[in-house]
């Protein structure tokens, strides 16, 4: 993912950066515990099209 669209990049719900997990292909904000889908290279920020993220995963990204 370019770094200059990563760093403009905000959560829809609470402005918050994002994380990029290049790994799960998704942009993550640990403030609402959301996981925003990368889908063909264009980051998809809907509310709608977020995923929850469990305890679980919320730690990884400390």
């Amino acid at each position: 993912m370019d770094q200059n669209l990563l760093s403009i990049l905000v959560c829809p719900v609470c402005q918050s950066h994002v994380i990029y997990d290049k790994k799960n292909r998704q942009l993550v904000c640990k403030a609402d515990k959301l996981a925003y889908p990368i889908i063909d290279e264009v980051p998809r920020m809907l509310i709608e099209e977020a995923r929850k993220l469990t305890l679980e995963e919320v730690k990884q990204y400390d």
